[in-house]
């Protein structure tokens, strides 16, 4: 008996998940194996978030939640995007969500209609294009070009402008790159969608707290105000605030839009949890010297993995501007032969070869939409990072 839809058999797992799924099963059977593969922060909750918890569950709040989330959470997401980000959202016009991932599903289930398109700018999240995929959307990919950055540029999106687009997805910082895109290339950007309507934005500022060199957290809504009302901003607290088992994603935008991923919601899974969108409260209008710390913790990883990729030949990194991701190009690896005898003819043979042999764990870059690069997370120790990073070099250095 076939039990998969049509609708997925396009579709694939999360390759990062899958990655880490894998170095786990090979850590159960007694493996010495570094994951590098999922995107989490390896810091704990801090401890005022998770009191906030606690003092909710006590005093009852445990009961169904409403479907758009708590009025206190709302709150709180509107006055963070005001502080934050220079965006007046009411909170009629604020959605939460069972992470960021469900606000990117209930934004295309409300709007799209089947084969209307997608545009992804690759390097790109991969889930953005399952998420297309599974409800039947037509995914079409933006090659950015590593010398520019992995940019997307207004003279590049202006060829992929056709009537039958009905999103444009965008992603600073970004994941899998590490792109910070500045004031002038939004409005650029910008520019060129003020024409075309039909297209609506959704902009994944999802890292924002996670910024070097003195890089700046620009939302597309506030720096184009003319863009306002075809604007979803998509947040969270997962990352900014080691939250990423609660589970609370949200994002901000028009009201009807808004209005129509909540009925989305309400068939699929309601509200949030109650206790976690406490959590959330607290975590935005608590202390925020935690974000700091954990800002200039990953600032230094960034760097150890930086320097230390500069002195491992064949493989090239530009350092990224903001998150916790290292995308490497290993194009120079291609035709190289292992101690095996086994050829590398991709990233994919390049990141299994060093799962098997090295046991460190990468996501090939296909994933992506980035073929001869690979990703691999920072967010973990220095030593962590340092053990990974040896193996990586060796390996390479193994290559014939």
């Amino acid at each position: 008996m076939e039990y998969r839809a049509q609708r997925l058999l396009s579709v694939l797992p999360s390759a990062s998940a899958g990655v880490s799924q894998t170095a786990r099963t090979l850590k159960a059977e007694g493996h010495d194996v570094i994951d590098l593969g999922l995107g989490e922060p390896d810091f704990a909750t801090p401890g005022h978030i998770i009191e906030a918890a606690h003092t909710a569950a006590l005093a009852g709040q445990t009961r169904y939640p409403p479907t758009d989330g708590t009025a206190a959470l709302k709150t709180a997401i509107a006055a963070k995007f005001q502080r934050d980000n220079a965006i007046d959202y009411d909170p009629a016009e604020i959605i939460v969500s069972n992470g960021a991932k469900q606000v990117i599903f209930n934004a295309l289930m409300a709007t799209a209609e089947p084969s209307q398109k997608v545009l992804l700018c690759a390097p790109f999240f991969d889930s953005y294009e399952n998420i297309a995929l599974v409800q039947g959307l037509t995914p079409v990919v933006i090659p950015c070009s590593p010398d520019n950055g992995f940019r997307l540029t207004a003279e590049l999106l202006r060829d992929y402008l056709t009537p039958d687009v009905r999103w444009l997805f965008l992603n600073s910082p970004s994941n899998p790159g590490g792109v910070v895109y500045t004031r002038s290339e939004l409005e650029s950007i910008a520019a060129e969608l003020l024409g075309h309507p039909q297209v609506l934005i959704l902009s994944d500022e999802i890292y924002e707290k996670i910024l070097f060199d003195d890089s700046e957290a620009l939302s597309l809504a506030s720096v184009c105000p003319g863009l306002k009302d075809r604007i979803l901003t998509v947040n969270g607290v997962s990352k900014a605030y080691a939250m990423t088992g609660w589970r609370i994603g949200y994002g901000g935008g028009p009201r009807e839009l808004i209005a129509a991923m909540t009925t989305v919601q309400s068939q699929i899974s309601s509200g949030a949890c109650s206790i976690a969108q406490a959590a959330a409260v607290e975590a935005l209008n608590g202390p925020q010297d935690c974000v700091a710390h954990f800002c200039d913790v990953f600032r230094r990883r960034r760097d150890l993995v930086v320097e230390r990729i500069a002195g491992i030949d064949k493989l090239h990194l530009s350092a990224p501007g903001g998150a916790f991701y290292a995308l490497m190009g290993c194009a120079n690896l291609h035709g190289a032969v292992t101690p095996q005898g086994e050829v590398i003819r991709s990233e994919t043979d390049f990141v299994q070869h060093l799962l098997q042999h090295y046991k460190v764990a990468a996501v090939p870059g296909t994933a992506y939409g980035a073929a001869s690069f690979f990703r691999i997370s920072t967010a973990t120790s220095d030593d962590i990072l340092t053990d990974a990073l040896d193996r990586l070099a060796q390996c390479v250095a193994e290559l014939g």
